[in-house]
């Protein structure tokens, strides 16, 4: 890994340290000049950008920076310091955004990837909150769905995770936990969050994407809240490592019917390696919360241990259903048809 200074800070924007970008990047030249452009023309710019490279082999690198270049010379007295980190071999996403916050400066952090658009107000807006609420730990918006071309696509982000009103106005109220160990709403493109947070959510385990369990973490030691505006053009093409798409009824069938595969395994381990990490943070953590893992430990262990046969599974899953953890942990009557019809 090697570090490339893109430019030099100028010593007001060394003590602010207001802002900072962790911008990830592989193989990003087709996207990357235009969401630097949108990061660097921001109402309120970030004080630094930090750019994290997974092994691009397409001139990404230097397309970011020359377009970063090309903002400092259209706007006269516009300071943002750029900063390169190369990985090679390649880190993987969740592994290279540590990488990326790790090395971020300022008391703000915001994320980004490499083909979105930032709304020119998007900075502005979230800082002021940021302002507001010196409890909140991390925040996080809506978008816009785009294609390739930036062309409006139907329905927002929350649209197509179908997002509930009464998830939103859960974590309006402060449970924001209860509605993340459900299931995660925390879309990093979309999220900034205090360097803060960092303390106790490094390192970031591989088994996480890097956006959920900051979100996860933030909800269980400090306050967390959303903006319901889209905030940025959040791009969908075929190259996306992690997209947005609202599922069809067939698919939603198909998903019943098909393979489980190490699903609930792999849920069960998420939520052990939660409780481990926040049985280590001590009173930060009410007890309450620690319990709340625990019965999801529990649930997910019941849902990875069910038996092949579908008809040995009818009774097992109705007690299970009765328990109200299907609700609470899950999609509810949609987790109790797809454990009843699954295949193994």
């Amino acid at each position: 890994m090697t570090t490339i200074p893109e430019a030099r800070p100028s010593a007001e924007a060394e003590a602010e340290a207001a802002i900072s970008v962790a911008l990830c990047t592989h193989n990003g030249a087709r996207f990357v000049r235009e969401q630097v452009r949108s990061i660097c023309l921001q109402t309120l710019p970030p004080s630094e950008i930090v750019l994290s490279d997974d092994a691009s082999v397409d001139g990404c690198i230097e397309l970011a920076a020359a377009a970063h270049r090309e903002c400092l010379d259209e706007r006269p007295g516009l300071s943002i310091e750029f900063r390169v980190l190369r990985n090679s071999p390649a880190l993987r996403v969740t592994r290279n955004f540590e990488q990326a916050v790790r090395a971020c400066r300022g008391k703000l952090i915001a994320l980004s990837d490499q083909d979105d658009v930032w709304h020119q107000e998007r900075l502005a807006q979230m800082a002021a909150r940021f302002a507001q609420r010196p409890d909140l730990a991390l925040l996080h918006t809506d978008a816009c769905l785009v294609d390739s071309r930036g062309a409006p696509l139907r329905g927002s982000l929350f649209h197509a995770l179908e997002v509930k009103r009464n998830e939103l106005d859960r974590i309006h109220s402060g449970a924001a936990f209860d509605v993340y160990l459900r299931r995660n709403l925390v879309t990093g493109a979309t999220t900034v969050f205090r360097r803060s947070l960092l303390d106790f959510a490094l390192p970031f385990p591989v088994e996480w994407l890097h956006d959920e369990w900051l979100g996860i973490i933030a909800a269980a030691v400090a306050g967390v809240d959303v903006l319901e505006v889209p905030l940025i053009d959040y791009r969908q093409h075929e190259a996306n490592q992690i997209g947005a798409r609202r599922d069809s009824l067939l698919a939603k069938v198909r998903k019943a019917l098909g393979s489980r595969g190490s699903t609930h395994v792999e849920r069960a381990v998420k939520a052990e390696l939660l409780l481990a990490r926040l049985q280590t943070i001590g009173d930060k953590v009410e007890r309450g919360t620690l319990e709340k893992v625990r019965s999801k430990l529990e649930h997910q262990r019941f849902r990875a241990a069910l038996p092949a046969s579908r008809w040995s599974r009818a009774v097992p899953v109705l007690r299970e259903a009765m328990t109200g953890r299907y609700n609470k942990f899950g999609r509810g009557a949609r987790g109790v048809v797809r454990d009843l019809f699954e295949s193994v």
